[in-house]
């Protein structure tokens, strides 16, 4: 048995994926481990702020930085992050500069000699650097166990051949739910349309993640126990869910400054949600990496104009339209002034999201997201972009029947369809009004409810944490390492 458990994080380089890691590693260092967080010279700031915080509450939490080959990979130098990216073509350059990140890792590795290195998918070769130095690699998805059963059997079964078009359903094969998807839904890269250096990325992962010792969930079993089940009983992964992360931010300073700076300061934003009702306020947020035009800013707000909710609403950045004046209708923002906030920028959104006021979250269902609305119990009105969005979709309003959808039909990472005005304002409007919105409101709160008890002690993430440390802590010691064909979860 390890004295002190040392554990590296290695998160990749995109907001999405970096907050959650960040927030795991903050929930082993909180419980007693050693926690070192690898990143880069960009991104070090996101980390640094958090980590002096924790150091001052006595955990043990570091930050390692490694330079990213940018150029070297044929990127523009200070290219450090897939948010940077302004087009697909660069995808290939900047996995290559992942790849070549294997030395420096295995040095620090080498260096530190952590007990386990926890990883995030895109790095499949991360499972053999591991191995190189006698330790398990755990591999972290950011995903839930739902999204990763669908897209593995979309990926195996390939039921999308057998429709005539983009819009035409088919279930997924061999999940305990009738999912009924469309091809349009699922990337061409699911669909192994295109033959290129991302798509034999994936095939890595794949096969990574078979040899990995197991994979980190950040969700917890009462949210999708049919798919917690699934995923390690039937799929025969070894996983332990021991989410949500998020819940590991109670100050409110924490929540307030999770990720970037915000564009609004928090007392104003909260002063502004104390002056409304509960349950009156619809906030609009599509994660860091969403690309809308100014025709799609326009139907959103117009949609949430008619809707006669009060909002808030964040708008990143527009893809066609560097005047941000010209992101909305004429005189929008001031016919809505009174009703409206809108956040040109980075928001905080745990803060508004666990405010009373606050009673539907427009979200692209990107998994931290949906965990944010989860754990603060708010309904959702689904509008999924890209990524595994649209099979968190689906676990929201089909299986917890907590959410509402727009009607978005196609996958793209680039605004391809426009949703109008009046499917926004119907959507608002049925989880906002009426009989189905209490239903939907009554077991969002339940579901938050459920996460708050998972993560206390004797709660399932809780205990399913507890196995994961001390099979991590004798590990060294143990004469035979467990396999995957012998392991399952152990779930409570």
């Amino acid at each position: 048995m390890v004295h002190q458990l040392h554990v590296f994080f290695f998160p990749f380089f995109a907001h999405g994926h970096m907050l959650p890691t960040l927030d795991m590693a903050k929930v082993f260092s909180s419980r007693g481990a050693k926690a070192t967080v690898i990143t880069t010279p960009l991104h070090a700031p996101v980390f640094n702020k958090a980590i002096e915080k924790c150091k001052q509450l006595g955990f043990d939490i570091s930050i390692r930085v490694v330079k990213f080959p940018a150029v070297e990979a044929g990127l523009p130098e200070g290219t450090e992050s897939a948010d940077q990216l302004i087009s697909d073509d660069m995808l290939p350059n900047f996995f290559l500069a992942t790849r070549l990140l294997q030395e420096p890792v295995e040095q620090l590795l080498q260096e530190c000699r952590p007990h386990c290195l926890v990883a995030d998918f895109f790095f499949p070769w991360a499972t053999d650097s591991a191995a190189k130095y006698g330790i398990p690699r755990l591999l972290f998805h950011g995903s839930s166990s739902f999204a990763m059963s669908a897209s593995e059997s979309v990926w195996r079964n390939k039921p999308y051949r057998n429709v005539s078009s983009d819009d035409e359903p088919f279930v997924i094969p061999d999940l305990p739910h009738d999912i009924y998807i469309t091809r349009g839904q699922v990337s061409t890269y699911e669909r192994q349309e295109v033959e290129n250096e991302f798509t034999k990325m994936l095939e890595q992962v794949k096969e990574s993640e078979l040899r990995s010792y197991g994979v980190i969930v950040n969700s917890f079993y009462e949210l999708e126990p049919d798919y917690a089940e699934h995923y390690t009983k039937k799929l025969g992964r070894r996983a332990w869910h021991v989410g949500p992360f998020v819940l590991i931010n109670k100050e409110a300073e924490d929540k307030a400054e999770r990720g970037k700076k915000s564009a609004i300061d928090q007392l104003q934003c909260l002063e502004w949600l104390d002056k409304q009702k509960p349950n009156s306020v619809v906030y609009v947020c599509f994660g860091s990496m969403s690309n809308f035009n100014a025709a799609q800013l326009h139907e959103i707000a117009k949609g949430l104009e008619a809707s006669g909710q009060q909002f808030i609403w964040v708008v990143r950045n527009c893809v066609d339209e560097e005047d941000s004046k010209r992101w909305f209708p004429e005189g929008f923002e001031e016919r809505t002034k009174e009703t409206g906030l809108i956040i040109k920028g980075w928001a905080p959104q745990l803060l508004i999201l666990g405010h009373e006021a606050v009673g539907a979250f427009v979200t692209h269902c990107g998994w931290n997201s949906t965990l944010e609305g989860v754990s603060c119990g708010v309904p959702m009105v689904t509008w999924p972009l890209f990524a595994e969005q649209f099979f968190n979709e689906k676990l929201l309003t089909n299986v917890l029947k907590i959410g509402v959808g727009v009607g978005a039909q196609q996958w793209s990472r680039r605004t391809t369809q426009i949703i109008s005005a009046e499917a926004l304002t119907k959507a608002v409007d049925r989880i906002m009004d009426g009989e189905e919105a209490l239903n939907i409101r009554g077991r969002a709160k339940a579901l938050k409810e459920k996460a708050r008890k998972a993560l206390e002690e004797g709660g399932s993430s809780y205990s399913d944490f507890n196995t994961l440390v001390e099979e991590l802590s004798t590990y060294h010691h143990a004469s035979k390492k467990p396999s995957l064909s012998e392991g399952a979860n152990i779930l409570t």
